[in-house]
C-alpha cells in the first residue's frame, strides 16, 4: 500500500484540486507504466467489465509500485472475495459498482477493513509483503485503503445523500451510462434529463463534504468536467483514448471508417 501516494491523494481532493488519472481495460501493463511515468495521480483497473485476468491485474497493480500513482481495482460486484483479494494482491483501494443504499456501501466498507471495524481476513499476500509485514500492513490499511462507490443507478442517485454519510466511503464516482440505462435509455451515455441529474448528484456529494468523479469523453469534455466541479477526473479508458488517437489520424490522411460490432471494416 501507497501510504504517501494516498495521502497526496487526499489532500489534494480536501485542497479541492482535481486528480487526473486513466481506465485501464487492456491487459499489457506497459499501459500502467506509461500512467505512472507520466505523472497520473491515479489508475484504475477495471475487473468489472472486459478480460482482465486476476494475474493481469496484479501486473498492473506491480507497474504502479514505488510511485505517486494510486492504483485501485474496480471489482465485479460488492463481494467480500473480490475486494479481499484486490486489496490483497496489493491494490491501495477498490471502486465498488452498483451501490444504491447505505447498506450496501456500510458493507462494501467493511469487506474491506480488518476486524473489529470490519470482516477483511488476514493474507499472507503481497500487499502484507507475504506476510512478512502484516502488523504494518493491518495499521497503514486501516488508516489509509480507498473505498471509491458508483452511483449509476436512478435508485443509488435518490439515495445520494444517505450513502454520503457512510463512513468510509471517501470519493463518490458516477456512471453516465448505467444511469441512463436505469433511467430508461439504455446504450445513451446520457439520455435526456440524465445530464442534469448527474450534476445534481454531483452537487449533493460535494455539499456532503466529499468529491465527485467522473470518466471524460473529450478533451473539451474533460474541462467542462473540471469546471462543473466533479474532481476525480478520468482522461479517459485506455482503449478509447487509442481510438480516438487513430481516428484523428486516420481522418487526417482521409482513411476513417467507423467501427461495428462485428469489427469487420466496412
Amino acid at each position: 500500500m501507497k501510504t504517501a501516494a494516498l495521502r497526496a491523494f487526499r489532500q489534494q481532493l480536501a485542497a479541492d484540486q482535481p486528480v487526473y488519472g486513466l481506465w485501464v481495460t487492456l491487459e499489457s501493463p506497459s499501459i500502467t507504466e506509461m500512467a505512472v511515468a507520466l505523472g497520473l495521480d491515479w489508475v484504475v483497473v477495471d475487473a468489472e467489465h472486459g478480460h482482465l485476468d486476476w494475474k493481469e491485474i496484479a501486473e498492473h497493480l506491480r507497474a504502479a509500485v514505488r510511485s505517486n500513482t494510486v492504483a485501485l481495482v474496480r471489482i465485479a460486484e460488492s463481494n467480500a472475495g473480490l475486494v479481499k483479494r484486490a486489496l490483497d494482491i496489493g491494490a491501495d483501494g477498490v471502486v465498488i459498482p452498483w451501490m444504491e443504499t447505505p447498506e450496501q456501501l456500510q458493507r462494501a466498507v467493511a469487506f474491506a477493513h480488518y476486524p473489529p471495524a470490519g470482516v477483511r481476513g488476514m493474507g499472507g499476500e503481497r500487499a502484507t509483503g507475504w506476510g512478512q509485514c502484516l502488523p504494518q500492513h493491518v495499521a497503514e490499511a486501516e488508516e489509509h485503503v480507498l473505498v471509491v462507490p458508483i452511483i449509476e443507478t436512478v435508485q443509488g442517485g435518490r439515495n445520494v445523500e444517505a450513502l454520503c454519510q457512510v463512513p468510509g466511503a471517501d470519493v463518490f464516482f458516477v456512471g453516465p451510462a448505467d444511469y441512463s440505462a436505469t433511467a430508461g435509455y439504455p446504450g445513451q451515455w446520457e439520455g435526456p434529463g440524465v445530464a442534469q441529474q448527474l450534476l445534481g448528484i454531483k452537487d449533493a456529494v460535494r455539499r456532503q463534504g466529499k468529491p465527485c468523479g467522473i470518466l471524460s469523453t473529450s478533451l473539451d469534455n474533460l474541462t467542462l468536467r473540471k469546471n462543473q466541479g466533479f474532481r476525480m477526473l478520468a482522461l479517459g479508458m485506455d482503449a478509447g483514448l487509442l481510438l480516438r488517437s487513430l481516428h484523428a489520424a486516420l481522418a487526417h490522411v482521409g482513411h476513417d471508417r467507423p467501427l461495428n460490432t462485428a469489427l469487420t471494416p466496412e
